[in-house]
């Protein structure tokens, strides 16, 4: 499928509010899939941080 302007490649034939959606929920998804394990890798080096500095001051 050929487009003769940059409009009509974001029309995508009267269809882009629907591609460009599934285009948009996939990319936060993938960016979910990324950031999540290394918000939960931070939390968890924090948190073990915190236990040994318990630990120490015992």
């Amino acid at each position: 499928m050929s487009f003769s302007s940059f409009t009509d490649f974001l029309a995508m034939g009267n269809h882009g509010l629907y591609v460009w959606t599934a285009y948009g929920i996939s990319l936060v998804v993938l960016a979910i899939n990324v950031a999540m394990p290394l918000i939960a890798r931070r939390r968890y080096l924090q948190d073990e941080a915190r236990r040994l500095r318990r630990e120490e001051s015992k």
